[in-house]
């Protein structure tokens, strides 16, 4: 099937910073709704087996713009990474909406967020602050900041003294300075004001996730009530590495947004 879309490279700043992307427009006129993309921890704008090109495709084809980018420190965004931290990312991630709705193709009243592991986090925290958002996706998304690094670090366990005395830690040949972790630690978790969320949401989790369990689903569900739906995927791992995963995640996520967005 040929690509029935528009695809652009773009940039926009935040805070001094050049943050580059990809926006993927349908055919026509428009206003067409929108959603901005929000990679993982350590990730970039396309994620594994070019997840969120494929999804950003499928939402074009569906008449939906999508904005893919990659926040400061990452991908070819400029920034260190060492200097990332949660915070940083939710701004970036609202001027991402600001330059969505700033494009004469997209209709500023329809956007929405999509996150994935941390940037799931990071769609939920700006989606309790920013009143724009009236659609939120979340794919193996954390939920409360403790249980996201399983693999890595355990930020309440004993790597924390020896990450704040360092001053960094080694993820996997990405350095992160401690002011991640101070600034994580200030961060309430956005369970608690979800409940006031105005918009709706949709959830997909992997049960075999090993990166963000899947109780992250149910405390997402518990906070957001009957505005959620919540699809949890039989033996699938964190990025939903097999194309049936893939399959399923993009169709649910391409059919809810048709009528929620």
């Amino acid at each position: 099937m040929g690509l029935s879309l528009m695809e652009k490279q773009i940039s926009f700043t935040v805070q001094g910073l050049k943050l580059y992307g990809m926006l993927h427009l349908p055919e026509g006129r428009g206003p067409f709704p929108a959603l901005s993309l929000f990679h993982g921890f350590t990730g970039q704008r396309m994620e594994p087996h070019r997840l969120f090109v494929k999804t950003a495709r499928g939402l074009a084809r569906a008449g939906i713009a999508a904005l893919r980018f990659d926040f400061r420190g990452s991908g070819e965004s400029e920034g260190d990474f060492k200097d990332v931290t949660v915070s940083g990312e939710i701004e970036d991630g609202r001027e991402s909406l600001r330059f969505l709705g700033a494009q004469r193709e997209v209709d500023p009243n329809r956007l929405g967020v999509l996150g994935l592991s941390m940037g799931g986090f990071v769609a939920s925290s700006l989606a309790v602050e920013d009143p724009r958002v009236k659609a939120l996706v979340l794919w193996a998304a954390g939920a409360q900041a403790y249980r996201m690094f399983p693999r890595y670090v355990h930020l309440t366990g004993p790597h924390r003294e020896k990450w704040l005395q360092q001053g960094q830690w080694d993820f996997g040949g990405n350095v992160l300075g401690s002011g991640f972790l101070e600034d994580l630690e200030k961060r309430e978790s956005p369970l608690s004001k979800l409940p006031a969320f105005a918009g709706k949401a949709l959830v997909l989790h992997g049960d075999a996730d090993a990166s963000v369990p899947v109780s992250e689903a149910e405390a997402y569900r518990k906070a957001l009530g009957k505005k959620a739906k919540v699809h949890i995927l039989k033996n699938a791992d964190h990025t939903f590495n097999r194309s049936g995963w893939e399959k399923t995640v993009i169709d649910t996520t391409l059919a809810w947004l048709r009528k929620n967005l």
